[in-house]
């Protein structure tokens, strides 16, 4: 089987703009929350985010590219362009067509339907923007990705709500063991702080109502209340081991194992026993070749909502057994909050650069919690450990599971 090691990271997120920023941010513990400022949110019930902060998407690309993008394809531009650059993958050195791009996003322009719709209503179909459909749409992360780079290769948009940047990550994984490419830009990117967007999921009493920065996002406390909305993005350079090597690529991990499953149970809630995830964390050990008792760190989907924190405990509990007591567990959410279909590329970033530096992060906020939630969720500060494995999760509405199994590169013996 095809080697897949990662070449290249970059980040877009509430704590940082580039990998370098958002790693301080994580070691320091700095939370990213504050006053939602896209919109007026005076009657709203819920008025904390975790924004993307000094964001100029001219920064990344020229002012024309950047007036064709909405902010969620900006943000997607920006990281890619950030970890193709620590890659040193020179695309005019290699086929293009060997070289593609599974990039999600969970909603896609929720700022595009809003104000599209209000011109609607205001002034008639005639004056919708003709380019409306392609600033709105999904795949327009992976396309203007593409387009940008002039990746020729497979263009994947995997959209699976919260479990988005797991799986794209996990396919762009599949695609390059299959021989179907040499290299992927894998990932996720969100940017959905709209009054439609913190209404939505206020309405699904999903969100945090809390007006304390230090306590809205708060993962396996017992006083948690839901999450709190995210934005930015995370994209890996994925390559094959061998292609890697010819071009002297510095590797920065492998990307070992990937799991993937479905509850078939709730459209929100995941499973009550934790089954369908704990699959997916087995079948992403089993894919690496790795026992439990070979991983000591969890980067748990850790939502820091009553059901999700709960029964991702108990899916811990049932794929690791006893040796989950020994784990070191943590949300990075706690930090930056839910960048929903991003969630999970700008975590498997966290999850390399805490094996990069030898050190886990705290789960910032939490305090005290309730008895069945029992593991070692890294309360209080981090703690300096070598870590020559990272498993992470990710959870999506409508049952999507998805984990990813992270490891420090080796040369074959």
């Amino acid at each position: 089987m095809r080697r897949v090691v990662v070449t290249g990271m970059g980040a877009i997120t509430p704590i940082g703009l580039n990998v370098e920023e958002y790693w301080e941010g994580l070691r320091e513990g700095r939370l990213g929350f504050g006053e939602i400022t896209q919109f007026d949110a005076t009657q709203f019930k819920v008025k904390l985010a975790a924004s993307v902060k000094g964001f100029d998407a001219r920064d990344y690309m020229d002012a024309k590219s950047a007036k064709r993008m909405e902010l969620f394809s900006q943000y997607a531009v920006a990281a890619s362009k950030e970890a193709m650059e620590q890659s040193g993958l020179d695309m005019a050195a290699e086929d293009p067509y060997r070289v593609g791009c599974a990039i999600g996003s969970g909603v896609g322009s929720l700022q595009a339907m809003e104000r599209e719709h209000a011109r609607l209503l205001e002034r008639g179909p005639g004056r919708i923007n003709p380019l409306f459909v392609p600033l709105m749409i999904t795949n327009m992360a992976a396309g203007n990705v593409s387009i940008q780079f002039g990746l020729k290769g497979k263009s994947l948009n995997v959209v699976t709500a919260c479990t988005t940047g797991n799986n794209c990550i996990g396919e762009a994984f599949r695609t390059i063991q299959a021989g179907d490419a040499d290299v992927m830009l894998a990932g996720g990117t969100e940017s959905a702080i709209t009054p439609t967007g913190i209404g939505g999921f206020t309405a699904l009493t999903a969100l945090s109502d809390s007006r304390d920065a230090a306590r809205c996002s708060i993962p396996f406390d017992k006083d948690r209340n839901g999450f709190v909305m995210g934005e930015g993005a995370g994209v890996l350079v994925l390559e094959e081991l061998g292609h890697a090597k010819r071009r002297g690529a510095r590797i920065l991990a492998e990307l070992a194992g990937y799991g993937s499953t479905s509850d078939a149970f709730h459209i929100t809630s995941p499973a009550e026993d934790g089954m369908g995830a704990a699959m997916a964390m087995r079948y992403a050990m089993k894919d690496a070749g790795v026992a439990p008792e070979d991983i000591s760190y969890v980067n748990a989907h850790g939502t820091s909502t009553h059901h999700n924190d709960l029964f991702e405990t108990r899916a811990i509990k049932e794929a690791f057994g006893e040796h989950a007591y020994k784990l070191k567990i943590n949300s990075t959410k706690s930090m930056i909050g839910h960048l929903l279909g991003a969630a999970g590329a700008v975590e498997a970033i966290a999850c390399i650069l805490q094996m990069r530096h030898g050190y886990i992060h705290a789960t910032m906020g939490l305090r005290e919690s309730e008895e069945e939630l029992d593991l070692n969720y890294m309360k209080g500060q981090g703690a300096e450990e070598e870590l020559n494995h990272a498993l992470t999760n990710s959870l999506g509405f409508g049952g999507h599971n998805a984990s990813l199994l992270f490891q420090k590169y080796q040369e074959d013996e």
